[in-house]
């Protein structure tokens, strides 16, 4: 059988959910695709998602470390950028920047010092 590798999907950690919304739901324009909790009082870990792009929020302990640093390859990044640039989010106001390897890229910082770059590779002249 062939090795076929489809996607990663990152786990990154977060430490306060209502703070977690505001970013990932409000800011980034992701929905949440499910919630798993092994009983009421035990830690959220969650899926969320936009287009393809899908990401893994957790509160355990151990499941990946504040400061994580995830790149996404995407298409669009400057239409991207207006949107999240015209939310207002008080707590980030990313850039828009070309690249000296070839990429046009913002990025944002979620509250639990996750880097997320949003790239796309620029088409060469």
């Amino acid at each position: 059988m062939e090795i076929i590798f489809d996607r990663v999907i990152p786990v990154l950690r977060i430490f306060d959910i209502p703070k977690a919304d505001e970013f990932y739901l409000g800011f980034l324009g992701f929905k949440v695709d499910w919630d798993h909790r092994f009983d009421p009082g035990a830690p959220l870990y969650r899926q969320i998602s936009r287009g393809a792009l899908v990401l893994h929020l957790s509160e355990h302990h151990g499941d990946g470390s504040p400061g994580a640093r995830i790149r996404v390859m995407m298409r669009g990044v400057e239409a991207f950028h207006r949107e999240i640039a015209s939310k207002g989010y008080r707590y980030m106001r990313p850039g828009l920047e070309t690249t000296p390897w070839g990429t046009m890229e913002t990025g944002a910082i979620d509250p639990f010092g996750n880097l997320i770059r949003f790239c796309q590779p620029l088409e060469p002249a």
